[in-house]
């Protein structure tokens, strides 16, 4: 089938020329030597004497275990020992009645006492507010405790439900074609 095509399209099927002979980069195969290979037999005298000095290493899963329970270990130790030196009796900040007192958690970073005294001063009067600072950056902990001066005034707060912000005033600017400046539309 192939001779009666044309001789350009003959010419695509025609063989490439062979390949140029390179020598081998390092031994001929000839003259190339491997080592002798053998069984497991020769080393089983080996494997059945092990090695007294033999120290097997961590596997991963041991070293996650390791390291979880050291560092259950620290908490616990450091845990046992701001126990030991925990003594509200003798604290400075701890004052008044715990029966009058309000513990107020999850505050916002930018509340202040004025914007607590405002906010809680209404359920009566407020003896002492205090905002837990951590002690060495001085940064607020996100709680504070608030004294009122009677039981019933902190009693009258269980039930407080802050009032949702109002929803914000949207303000629209417009240009009238005939004037330069802009006209307020509430």
């Amino acid at each position: 089938m192939t001779d009666k095509l044309p001789a350009n399209l003959l010419a695509l099927f025609a063989p490439r020329p062979p390949l140029r002979y390179l020598p081998h980069c390092d031994y001929s195969p000839d003259k190339r030597r491997t080592a002798p290979i053998t069984g497991v037999a020769a080393y089983l005298e080996a494997l059945r004497t092990p090695d007294p000095n033999y120290v097997p290493s961590e596997s991963w899963m041991q070293k996650r275990d390791r390291l979880r329970e050291e560092k259950k270990a620290a908490i616990a130790e450091k845990t046992k020992a701001a126990l030991s030196q925990y003594n509200p009796e003798h604290d400075p900040q701890v004052r008044g009645d715990p029966f009058k007192t309000l513990f107020l958690s999850r505050l916002n970073y930018n509340v202040k006492e004025p914007d607590l005294e405002r906010e809680f001063g209404r359920f009566g009067p407020i003896e002492r507010i205090r905002i837990v600072r951590d002690k060495g950056s001085g940064k607020h902990r996100g709680y504070a405790f608030i004294v009122y001066e009677r039981e019933k005034d902190m009693k009258g707060t269980l039930n407080y439900k802050p009032l949702p912000p109002p929803p914000p005033i949207t303000v629209f600017h417009f240009f009238t074609p005939d004037s330069k400046t802009a006209e307020r539309v509430w």
